[in-house]
């Protein structure tokens, strides 16, 4: 008769449990060496008791391959196959590298802010008067250049309104000789106007004058009819 299937279970004799963890643990560190060395693979082998006591092997450094770990999971999550190579184990690292990455940060961005200080060592607030001077040239330096370049800006736009400001005193300039010309010339006319519409008045007084002075020249009340003439001359002169 075969031997039938050995169940798996937690042995629950602490003495035998202990034997057994022995056993079974150089056995593994023995397949792991034999699997290193045959088929040339890098092996790292990490192992915990149940008392928390360390147990590893590892055919070359444990430091390296471990990173090459993080890196292979890495690569496979940017990839999108994660979820048929990584295993959550990867996943879990994972977390607590960028948990850890933004933790940092925070105390960074703290100790900038000028707060926590109390438990830096000497090294760093000497690293972190370095940085914070660094950041203050560098700040200083686009302040002076975003300046600089309001400063040229605001030169081109006063500029400009100088420029417009003479076209608009030219345009004006030769807009208020045109309307004086106007002005002149109409004023020129005006008065040439008003004297030929006088002259031709005048003449007619005076021809009538003359006229009636001719017929009246035999008339017995010729005193009376000369002042009549004179009176209607200086009617029509002075009104």
């Amino acid at each position: 008769m075969g031997r039938g299937k050995v169940v798996l279970e937690r042995i629950h004799n602490k003495i035998n449990r202990q034997v057994t963890f022995s056993k079974r643990r150089n056995g593994l560190l023995k397949k792991a060496f034999e699997l290193s060395v045959l088929c040339d693979a890098e092996v790292a082998l990490v192992i915990f008791s149940s008392r928390g006591k360390l147990f590893q092997y590892s055919s070359t450094d444990i430091n390296r391959i471990i990173d090459k770990y993080r890196q292979c999971c890495f690569d496979m999550s940017r990839t999108g196959d994660v979820a048929d190579h990584q295993p959550p184990q990867c996943l879990y690292q994972e977390l607590l590298i960028l948990r850890g990455n933004y933790e940092s940060l925070q105390r960074t961005q703290r100790n900038l802010m000028g707060e926590e200080l109390e438990p830096l060592s000497l090294k760093e607030l000497h690293s972190l008067e370095k940085q914070l001077d660094r950041t203050l040239a560098q700040a200083r330096k686009l302040l002076m250049q975003k300046l600089t370049s309001r400063i040229d800006e605001l030169d081109r736009k006063v500029h400009n309104l100088e420029e417009i400001n003479k076209n608009l005193e030219l345009k004006q300039g030769g807009k208020c000789s045109q309307i004086y010309e106007r002005s002149t010339n109409n004023r020129s006319c005006l008065q040439h106007a008003q004297v030929n519409q006088f002259e031709p008045g005048t003449r007619c007084v005076l021809f009538f004058f003359f006229f009636f002075l001719l017929i009246f020249k035999y008339i017995k009340n010729y005193n009376s009819f000369i002042m009549y003439a004179i009176n209607c001359a200086r009617m029509h002169f002075f009104f």
